[in-house]
């Protein structure tokens, strides 16, 4: 099996951590170094353990490195797009972490450089991967809820004065940081809205949006509630998602265990035995939990070598960008 050789670029974003993923296959992935062109970036994020060991250089050496195959595109969040379009050009393929800028002109550009070069973009959105929702999408898409009615999705959390100001820095605060899950979740289960009503509000006088909702409309009569707020206490634990079919609902909650792990805890209602399960109220078993980008970052090893098609294409990837800024 070929070795992905792999750099990262930027040590800014709120997820860079997930080069601890990387490292924990070093039979799949050869980590060739990190890129860092701020000083102040590197001055604040580079000194963290998982970056021990490895290379520093800037981002021109990275990406005329010898033999390197991919980049994980992990930089401060307004500088994604631009930064992952100069890897596309490079020839190189990319994991680009969320969201994929604050207009569409350059993530279109991105994504049409990308398919013309055939390169893989991959973005960062860790929920698709996880196992609990894995067994929503399967449900959905087989017919076991019947016919779906509403989604639900919550992703929440708390934080402090620090983190408001760096929420402050987003046109759309922390609806554009965090909705953009639920909003890939939504479009992934049901295909294009036909309409997306933003509802995002401020709670305090400082002008962070802190209180984010979004209601989506899609065929058929299903909307779908979108929510995150970064002022809501016991947050984090409280994620969840809730589909609700005429002939079943599927609750997740929490969305993630251990932490940050992936994989939540699964309940399934149903009006009838289907599919194995039983009429009522059950929790469905789930597999042992896992890194929150552990499945995801192998998939993308196998999208590089082409052992796999990528299964989200370059058209989702636009479909969920432009519903996210309408959201927002």
């Amino acid at each position: 099996m070929k070795k992905i050789r792999i750099g990262q670029l930027g040590v800014g974003h709120m997820h860079a951590y997930k080069i601890k993923t990387l490292r924990q296959f070093p039979e799949v992935f050869d980590v060739a170094g990190v890129a860092e062109d701020d000083p102040e970036q590197k001055a604040a994020f580079g000194h963290h353990a998982m970056y021990d060991g490895l290379p520093w250089m800037k981002s021109d050496e990275l990406l005329s490195l010898p033999g390197l195959d991919a980049v994980m595109v992990e930089t401060e969040e307004h500088a994604l797009v631009p930064a992952a379009l100069r890897c596309i050009r490079a020839g190189k393929h990319i994991h680009l972490d969320k969201p994929g800028g604050e207009t569409l002109p350059p993530f279109q550009e991105l994504l049409a450089e990308a398919e013309t070069r055939r390169l893989a973009v991959q973005m960062g959105y860790m929920y698709r991967n996880s196992p609990a929702i894995q067994f929503c999408i399967d449900a959905v898409k087989s017919g076991l809820l019947g016919n779906i009615s509403t989604f639900d999705a919550v992703m929440s959390r708390y934080d402090g004065e620090e983190f408001r100001r760096v929420i402050k820095t987003f046109k759309a605060g922390a609806p554009w940081i965090f909705i953009c899950h639920l909003v890939d979740l939504a479009v992934i289960l049901f295909g294009e809205p036909k309409r997306v009503v933003p509802m995002s509000t401020c709670t305090r006088d400082d002008g962070v949006v802190d209180n984010g909702l979004a209601v989506m409309e899609f065929a058929g009569g299903l909307t779908a509630t979108l929510r995150t707020s970064i002022v809501e206490a016991g947050g984090f634990q409280r994620r969840n998602l809730v589909i609700c079919g005429d002939r079943g609902t599927l609750v997740v909650q929490p969305l993630e265990l251990q932490g940050n792990m992936a994989g939540g805890r699964v309940f399934l209602t149903l009006t009838e035995d289907a599919g194995g399960f039983q009429k009522g109220t059950q929790e469905v078993p789930q597999p042992p939990v896992k890194g929150r980008y552990d499945d995801q970052l192998l998939e993308f090893a196998g999208i590089v070598r082409g052992e796999i098609a990528n299964p989200y294409p370059y058209d989702h990837e636009l479909l969920v960008q432009k519903c996210l800024l309408d959201a927002c």
